[in-house]
């Protein structure tokens, strides 16, 4: 039986109307009801996450940057923490200075850019959560980063990945929570990571938990799953690699995993 469900957010948990339909959230409680863990696992930081878990009543450990944080909604303690190595950080800065890219840090759950644009009022919008304008934005790099983001076009990004990836390898992981959200995160913040730790917290077998998503940024977390899950709205890769494919975000998706393989209702 499975004992723990890890459900990403965006394009996974919540539709394109950014809401969690009232058939997922009684499946979910169902799932909670028969015994299992519930948790997010999300590229959002820890206080936007916060937001969906007390819409669903979760009182567990949240999964958030991408893996590199875990921390309880109830009490807030920090069960595990994988921050940028600052070598690593300090080159990314240089170089989206250089590049004239728009960077993003986040240091102690607080969202910090340089400058006020539409990139980040864009995304303040779709997390629900403030920013920090910091105009001296490179005295940042000496402060401990959950992840760090850039927004442009998908195919410049793909470039910037590359590049990135030949100036820091091994120190950094690298990947897309949606095509225009360049994440870096440490080498060991991964969902995957994440799910790892929080399994042997509660003492369950990796076979006996289910990862869902949507994004590239999910791939590691599906791999460590006993069984991994793609949206039928997630990027062709994930689908490749994934155990089962269910349905889109808009057709309940979450919903049809808990009654197929928790409550074996379908």
């Amino acid at each position: 039986m499975y004992k723990m469900l890890a459900i990403d957010i965006d394009d996974t948990l919540i539709n394109d109307a950014k809401e969690i339909t009232e058939g997922t959230k009684q499946a979910l409680a169902e799932a909670i009801a028969h015994g299992v863990t519930v948790t997010l696992a999300t590229g959002r930081m820890y206080a936007s996450a916060k937001q969906l878990a007390a819409q669903l009543e979760l009182n567990v450990p949240l999964i958030t940057y991408n893996g590199s944080l875990v921390k309880n909604s109830g009490d807030g303690r920090i069960l595990y923490e994988q921050c940028v190595p600052k070598e690593a950080a300090s080159v990314i800065f240089d170089y989206c200075e250089r590049n004239g890219l728009h960077l993003q840090t986040y240091y102690d759950d607080v969202l910090y850019v340089k400058e006020d644009n539409d990139k980040i009022k864009a995304y303040s919008e779709l997390s629900k959560i403030p920013y920090t304008v910091y105009p001296d934005f490179a005295e940042l790099v000496h402060k401990p980063s959950s992840k760090l983001l850039i927004i442009d076009d998908p195919a410049r990004l793909d470039e910037v990945a590359s590049e990135l990836r030949s100036l820091i390898e091994g120190q950094v992981h690298i990947t897309k929570s949606k095509p225009h959200f360049l994440e870096i995160i440490h080498h060991q913040g991964t969902k995957g990571d994440a799910l790892r730790y929080l399994a042997q917290q509660f003492g369950y077998d990796l076979s006996q938990t289910i990862a869902i998503g949507d994004g590239w940024n999910d791939r590691e977390m599906l791999e460590a799953a006993g069984l991994g899950v793609a949206m039928g709205n997630a990027v062709a890769g994930l689908k490749e690699i994934a155990d089962y494919v269910t349905l889109s975000n808009n057709e309940d998706g979450v919903k049809h995993v808990v009654d197929k393989f928790i409550l074996q209702t379908v």
